[in-house]
């Protein structure tokens, strides 16, 4: 019966929570825009009020003094990871609940929450996603399409969105059935270890695809002998380089832009760098094609 009633007038079954799954997926669409109304002085806070909108509406049906307070809660100044935010979203919201239900959770504690999850979760999104996912599958995608093959755009489309859906989506369920316990578990050193084990895989897998892809020729003739059959040997400087250790050169390239970027130079100064001395290397003959 409960459940009949519960289907009729569209509420959330009997589970202690007030949003329904149709809350939750208007939540999830509206943070798609949460860059939307970016802007210098309260950075995604607009976002983050309209994300907040349908659980607002839900928690204070027919209050609008505290629906009113608690938009103007939420626009206060916010910015981090896009992608991750969901888990505040849902955060914010099982704290918003708690409020409606009588809970004493002041303005203060809401605030601090979110600007206590911010940082952490940006530090942790940032990495991952476009430090490390975001690369890892423009390479991939690149090295296909070098080959001519359509999976290689595709991978990186398809890859690079479906990751984004599933973490906003599961992001905001994970939050908002987690509530305040969230917080604990950012300050537990548990989204560290998660940020450690995605940046060691990402520069693993970037290493296999500098030694794959990455290709430096050195023309330059090293000694030319002659042969008993009145043949010659020619030795370059590749050939001495690929005798001492194969792809050293790219190797050799790799530890001189992490060295660069160590020193916090552009990275856009660092790839116009490299297309320069190939243009150059080229043109005088030290660098082959």
């Amino acid at each position: 019966m409960s459940t009949e009633m519960s289907t009729a007038t569209g509420a959330a079954p009997d589970t202690g929570r007030m949003l329904t799954d149709r809350d939750l997926r208007s939540m999830y669409w509206r943070s798609t825009f949460l860059l939307g109304s970016f802007n210098f002085e309260r950075m995604q806070a607009m976002g983050f009020c309209m994300t907040l909108m349908p659980a607002i509406k839900r928690f204070y049906p027919s209050d609008k003094a505290q629906q009113a307070a608690a938009l103007r809660r939420h626009l206060e100044f916010y910015n981090t990871h896009p992608w991750i935010s969901s888990v505040v979203f849902g955060v914010t919201a099982a704290m918003e609940e708690q409020r409606a239900k009588g809970e004493d959770i002041g303005d203060d504690t809401i605030t601090n929450v979110k600007v206590g999850l911010m940082g952490p979760l940006a530090g942790v999104g940032d990495p991952i996603f476009w430090g490390t996912a975001r690369p890892v599958l423009g390479a991939l995608g690149a090295s296909l399409a070098l080959n001519g093959s359509i999976l290689g755009p595709l991978i990186y489309f398809l890859g690079i969105n479906i990751i984004r859906i599933l973490v906003r989506w599961y992001g905001l369920k994970w939050g908002y059935e987690r509530g305040t316990a969230m917080v604990t578990e950012v300050g537990g050193g548990q989204l560290k270890r998660i940020t450690q084990i995605a940046a060691i895989t990402g520069l693993f897998v970037m290493g296999a695809l500098v030694a794959k892809w990455t290709t430096i020729i050195f023309p330059v003739v090293v000694s030319k002998v002659e042969t008993e059959d009145g043949g010659t040997t020619v030795t370059t400087l590749q050939n001495v380089l690929d005798d001492l250790l194969p792809g050293c050169a790219a190797l050799g390239l790799t530890f001189i832009c992490m060295w660069l970027l160590n020193k916090k130079i552009n990275a856009l100064w660092i790839i116009l760098g490299m297309f320069a001395i190939g243009i150059l290397g080229a043109w005088t003959g030290w660098l082959g094609l």
